[in-house]
């Protein structure tokens, strides 16, 4: 199992880590890492790989272009065109974050929590398929209700609350206490049954919801939302984007 050093804390740029798994010439798991692997609508973290102790490439670098969770495992996969990184079980690497990018993830997606906290307060829908980017990111739901005055209210609504001075909080619970929480899931078909203790990402006052994505420490630190565009996808499929700004 790799350890999740993304989770513990989020603003870790770089770490050491050693090679426990080389799947091919270009997959590899590591015992620990920093890098949050795609899901949940949030893309997977690009950086690079420092091989630090390879009698045959040492410190050589390797850009790391996608990271995924496969077969029960974190895999990290290195940039087109190595053939043969000359990677091998117990090699000690290097991990550095593309940061920049990291945090813009990480803005957007404490924003899409307290968006979708408010649809749901305020219009009792829940959040069918969302993708996080880095300039916009992309909701869907199930609503008759579609009118440009009501959302251009909720997000003047989310705006005031992102203005404010609250920390986030993250800690676990098993899966029978959390779910009497209400609200705590507000991704429609978001948890396998197979999992079994959640955790759970709290703004005070705001929102409670289980989640294993990556977040701000303060609601002050994401900015303000700006409503890009409105879609009808269909009968009571909606679908909204929205860009942050400082």
């Amino acid at each position: 199992m790799t350890k999740t050093l993304y989770l513990e804390d989020s603003y870790m740029r770089e770490c050491d880590a050693i090679v426990l798994e080389v799947a091919d010439a270009r997959s590899v798991v590591l015992d620990q890492t920093i890098f949050y692997p795609r899901g949940g609508g949030q893309p997977g973290d690009t950086g690079k790989l420092i091989v630090s102790n390879s009698d045959s490439n040492p410190n050589r670098e390797f850009r790391v272009v996608n990271v995924m969770k496969k077969d029960g495992k974190i895999v990290h996969e290195l940039e087109a065109g190595v053939q043969d990184p000359g990677l091998k079980t117990g090699d000690r690497v290097r991990l550095v974050l593309d940061w920049e990018r990291r945090y813009k993830f990480m803005r957007m997606h404490t924003a899409a929590h307290v968006l979708g906290s408010t649809m749901y307060n305020d219009m009792g829908v829940l959040i069918t398929g969302n993708e996080l980017g880095e300039e916009k990111t992309r909701f869907d739901f199930n609503t008759e209700n579609f009118d440009r005055a009501l959302f251009d209210g909720i997000v003047k609504k989310v705006n005031g609350l992102l203005a404010q001075d609250v920390e986030l909080k993250t800690y676990s619970l098993p899966r029978e206490e959390a779910m009497k929480i209400p609200g705590v899931v507000k991704l429609a078909n978001a948890l396998p049954p197979s999992i079994t203790v959640l955790r759970i990402v709290e703004i005070p006052g705001i929102d409670v919801q289980a989640d294993g994505g990556t977040h701000v420490k303060n609601l002050k630190e994401v900015g303000q939302i700006e409503l890009l565009k409105l879609e009808n996808k269909g009968k009571a499929n909606r679908r909204i984007y929205f860009a942050l700004r400082p």
